[in-house]
């Protein structure tokens, strides 16, 4: 099993650091780029093994038929990844098209 990510989604964990730096998230920028990092990480190396349900028609907008993961990072925060499952050359593969947090699209979830 294999778990590939976006590049635009990979341009939104760049993204991301800043925006909790920024908005006093994170006090350090290093602790930013540290929460992205494992965040990244954690889904690089256990979505595959994660609970997974499909993903609600709201977000057909960033492809038709995707499931989705939670990833929990503290008490207040639930990261969303959203993705599409492939099998190539006989590999199960992981295509991650999109994440958010519960504090943006917890409406859209069941």
């Amino acid at each position: 099993m294999r778990v590939l990510i976006l590049p635009e989604v990979r341009e939104y964990f760049k993204e991301l650091q800043i925006i909790l730096y920024e908005k006093y998230y994170f006090g350090h920028e290093d602790a930013a780029q540290k929460y992205t990092d494992e965040l990244l990480e954690d889904i690089l190396t256990n979505l595959p093994t994660k609970l997974h349900k499909p993903a609600p028609e709201h977000f057909d907008k960033f492809g038709k038929n995707m499931k989705y993961a939670a990833f929990r990072k503290n008490r207040h925060t639930c990261w969303y990844a959203f993705f599409k499952t492939y099998n190539r050359n006989g590999e199960k593969v992981f295509l991650v098209r999109y994440i958010a947090n519960n504090h943006t699209v917890a409406q859209y979830l069941s």
